[in-house]
């Protein structure tokens, strides 16, 4: 099969790849570029893990073709936040306690980053509907609702500390 060389804009960065045309855009990222952080569970656009965002709306990466980024902007969850400081949404995840094994939580970190570039005072009924494409099976959901809400908080009080309550 022959590559497509394609330029996307990756975590903010000018990025050239060659990928075939039936590559995902998951595998894109985690074979050809190295960025393991995106999960691919059910390989069927249902559980969530492998979301990431494309012109910053939430896409099913394990579905999403790779060659379809090309000259757009792509975030992963290396894209946020750093190692000396995390992102509101991640710290937020944090101190709600809404991590446990962790593997789904990428793709429910970005899904929340877009959720509140959309709308930065969700109810819980509306971050309810948003994340009903996100599945996790150790936390229950509780802890992932307070984190989205207390990221809300914060970003409406323009710090990056959010304060959870339960």
């Amino acid at each position: 099969m022959s590559r497509h060389v394609i330029r996307p804009v990756l975590n903010g960065s000018e990025t050239e790849v060659a990928v075939e045309a039936r590559t995902t855009l998951a595998e894109m990222l985690r074979t050809e570029l190295g960025l393991t952080g995106t999960k691919v569970s059910c390989q069927a656009q249902i559980c969530g893990s492998c979301t990431v965002l494309v012109d910053g709306r939430p896409v099913s990466s394990c579905t999403y073709l790779g060659v379809d980024t090309d000259g757009r902007e792509v975030t992963t969850i290396e894209g946020i936040g750093t190692d000396d400081e995390l992102d509101v949404v991640q710290k937020a995840f944090v101190d709600a306690g809404a991590i446990q094994c962790g593997y789904c939580t990428p793709g429910f970190v970005l899904a929340v980053k877009a959720l509140l570039a959309r709308n930065p005072d969700p109810s819980m009924e509306q971050a309810k509907h948003f994340l009903d494409g996100n599945i996790c099976r150790c936390t229950g959901y509780e802890q992932i609702l307070t984190a989205v809400l207390a990221a809300a908080r914060k970003i409406q009080q323009g710090t990056n500390t959010p304060e959870v309550t339960a």
